[in-house]
């Protein structure tokens, strides 16, 4: 009879012993992530984004405004500007005073000049007209002023600060610094004598047959004006054939006025807003359903643009001389 033997069962040896870190070179146990939840138009954090947004649209609007697309406007400006009163030099359409050759008021923002300082690099044309909109593309001459060159004294206005800011650098004139102009009755030279402020001395009071040029732009810091700077100057050419006036200052509207403001474009400013915050609420709705990358590489374009555009507006509404 044959025995057989029973299997041996394996028995497995136990594991090897881990050696243990020290405690300082453990690493903690993972924690499972949990995602926050999205917060909602029912939450405040929800409309501290929108807030935030808007905010962050305007300053950036109106920063890009004041430092590049204002300038670039102006030059725009300029450009189609010079090339009207280069037509109209042509035709010898350009006006001479407060009516033009129809026999009726010249329209604001039409080109009746170029002014030409040397000693800034100052080379603009001049516009009829000194509201807030006029001087958007150009110095404007106050309407109740004479012409560059004839008897009397004109008056031009320009911006200090937005827009280019082509009176910007007029405090850096000095007495003897020349100044030309260039009208549809020739070339106007002028000498600068005096530089005043408000409260300063008046200059002397013009002879009979004696023409001066008064240019006029904001004094003191960049958009927060403390007065208004004059830049007084001398007529060495001969005077020219002064038309005679239709009104006087006490019909210029208010806006036409030194550091006066134009309430008209508050509408258009009130629209644009209302743009730029329901483009922040999209945005701030998208970032909760597209995630970051995607939400600012749509909505950076987007809120500059809506900002600029408000800036834009709110700088129209702005005094005239900024």
């Amino acid at each position: 009879m044959t025995v057989t033997a029973a299997p041996q069962s394996r028995v497995s040896s136990p594991p090897a012993a881990q050696p243990q870190l020290p405690f300082w070179l453990r690493k903690p146990p993972k924690k499972p992530r949990t995602k926050a939840p999205t917060p909602g138009p029912g939450q405040i954090r929800w409309w501290i984004g929108v807030v935030w947004f808007v905010v962050a649209g305007l300053l950036l609007g109106f920063v890009g405004h004041v430092t590049v697309v204002g300038g670039l406007q102006h030059l725009r400006s300029q450009h189609l500007l010079y090339e009207e009163l280069r037509t109209g030099l042509a035709k010898a359409e350009t006006p001479l005073g407060q009516l033009g050759f129809n026999e009726k008021l010249v329209p604001l923002g039409t080109p009746i000049a170029v002014i030409i300082i040397p000693r800034i690099n100052v080379s603009e044309v001049i516009v009829q007209g000194t509201r807030p909109s006029d001087l958007i593309g150009a110095p404007g001459h106050r309407r109740d002023t004479v012409y560059p060159g004839q008897a009397g004294t004109s008056v031009i206005m320009g911006r200090q600060t937005t827009y280019g800011g082509p009176f910007g650098s007029l405090r850096e004139l000095a007495p003897g610094d020349k100044i030309s102009v260039v009208t549809a009755q020739g070339l106007q030279k002028f000498t600068v004598f005096g530089i005043r402020r408000d409260g300063d001395l008046l200059p002397a009071t013009l002879a009979k047959g004696e023409g001066r040029l008064e240019l006029v732009t904001a004094d003191g810091l960049p958009l927060a004006p403390s007065g208004t700077l004059h830049i007084d100057a001398t007529l060495d050419s001969k005077v020219r054939e002064t038309p005679s006036p239709v009104f006087t200052k006490e019909v210029l509207d208010p806006s036409e006025l030194e550091l006066a403001d134009d309430s008209g474009s508050w509408f258009a400013t009130f629209f644009w807003l209302q743009w730029l915050i329901v483009g922040a609420i999209a945005l701030r709705w998208a970032r909760g359903r597209w995630g970051v990358w995607q939400t600012w590489i749509i909505g950076i374009p987007l809120m500059l643009a809506l900002g600029a555009a408000t800036a834009d507006s709110a700088i129209s509404i702005l005094a005239n001389l900024l």
